[in-house]
């Protein structure tokens, strides 16, 4: 699967009501201009994150780490995580470090699904509708669920489980996700996993 960890034995095609979260850059470095007013917001969501993360885990729904490369062209995985640990992102790193059996797919700009192997391993995995989490709500996040939405995934974007350099710029970008590509932005805190994909298996 190139960038990704799978391979054809480990991908099953039956995700759970088509779910499948999406973590999005939150194996981060923090070490760009404008990081640090970045760090609260996204260690506050990191921790929604990691609770999102539990769900799948016990609904069996695939977590996949969409994550930048950071220029480094030559990098793989472990290289990323030891590069954002070592780099001022050691905190992110330990809350939300990716497991064996997670996916991660290394992108080189700032959508989750340009020239990267994503549109090819989600329906692999069976997944139609995306829980989508990270960093930044208005860069990173906003683009690559544009490009979900372009190729009609269903999207819930919860509010706290995504974070910007300023409250201001999440709550802009989350409007446009809600109004321009019908995503569901409500918090996870005000929902579970299991309630979302429920929903959807009542939908006619």
């Amino acid at each position: 699967m190139g960038q990704t960890d799978a391979d054809n034995a480990g991908i099953k095609g039956c995700a759970p009501g088509g779910a499948g979260l999406l973590v999005v850059d939150m194996i981060n470095a923090l070490d760009f201009d404008g990081a640090e007013a970045l760090r609260a917001p996204a260690l506050k969501a990191a921790g929604v994150v990691a609770r999102l993360r539990d769900q799948a885990d016990a609904l069996g729904v695939p977590v996949i780490y969409v994550n930048d490369n950071y220029g480094e062209w030559r990098a793989e995985r472990s290289h990323i995580v030891a590069h954002c640990r070592a780099q001022g992102g050691a905190d992110l790193v330990e809350r939300l470090a990716p497991r064996d059996h997670d996916y991660f797919v290394i992108k080189p700009a700032v959508s989750g699904f340009y020239a990267t192997t994503l549109q090819v391993l989600l329906p692999r995995l069976g997944v139609s509708r995306l829980v989508m989490t990270g960093l930044a709500a208005d860069i990173c996040v906003l683009f690559t669920a544009a490009d979900a939405h372009m190729r009609a995934y269903d999207l819930w974007v919860p509010a706290d489980a995504v974070a910007s350099s300023s409250p201001q710029h999440r709550d802009w970008a989350l409007e446009i996700m809600r109004k321009a590509m019908g995503a569901d932005t409500r918090p996870a805190g005000d929902r579970d996993l299991r309630s979302w994909i429920d929903k959807a298996k009542e939908a006619p």
